[in-house]
């Protein structure tokens, strides 16, 4: 008998809960995040469980074991899970049943779940991408201070070794007074 599984998860504990087909809580635990525990839990809801989670923080670990323990694995869109929060009294066991139920009952808005393989591309690109940006804002930052200094570079670039030995030959934070040469000149 297939049983549905809704899993609260946070950084550093989760809540589960299990239901039977008819909505009936079987259990509800709260576990320390290791993957060793949650197969435990997930493999106490019987042979191939249909599991859902939301995609918030670090649920790729999740939905990986989840699967390998046999279990179907269903990703909660959470802002469309947001429009069933109608609810005067809101904890972690409670959100684990909701997302539980809406499974059981075939409501549950859903997230696309790539392939793992999948996954690790998409986060290159990710990790690419936000490097781009730092170094886009160090260079940002460091036109930045050339112009508080008031230094305009001679140069078409300061990212090659002639900026490396222009930004070497300034002194920078000199205080101004005779003889100072703030101004690159």
């Amino acid at each position: 008998m297939s049983r549905y599984v809704g899993i609260d998860l946070h950084r550093r504990r989760s809540v589960v809960v299990i239901l039977d087909l008819d909505g009936t809580k079987v259990s509800s635990r709260r576990i320390d995040n290791s993957p060793r525990e949650l197969a435990a839990v997930v493999g106490e809801a019987g042979s191939e469980p249909e599991v859902v989670l939301e995609a918030t923080w670090g649920w790729y670990w999740a939905a990986d074991v989840i699967e390998e323990t046999g279990g179907r694995v269903h990703l909660a869109h959470p802002l469309g899970v947001k429009g069933f929060e109608n609810r005067r009294v809101k904890n972690d066991d409670r959100d684990a049943t909701l997302l539980a139920d809406l499974l059981r009952m075939g409501s549950l808005p859903e997230s696309w779940i790539a392939p793992r393989s999948l996954r690790e591309l998409r986060e290159l690109v990710r990790y690419r991408h936000k490097l781009s940006q730092l170094r886009t804002g160090l260079k940002s930052h460091v036109h930045s201070v050339l112009g508080k200094e008031g230094v305009v570079p001679s140069l078409t670039t300061l990212w090659g070794p002639g900026g490396a030995r222009f930004l070497d030959e300034r002194h920078w934070g000199r205080p101004m007074g005779i003889g100072s040469n703030r101004y690159g000149t």
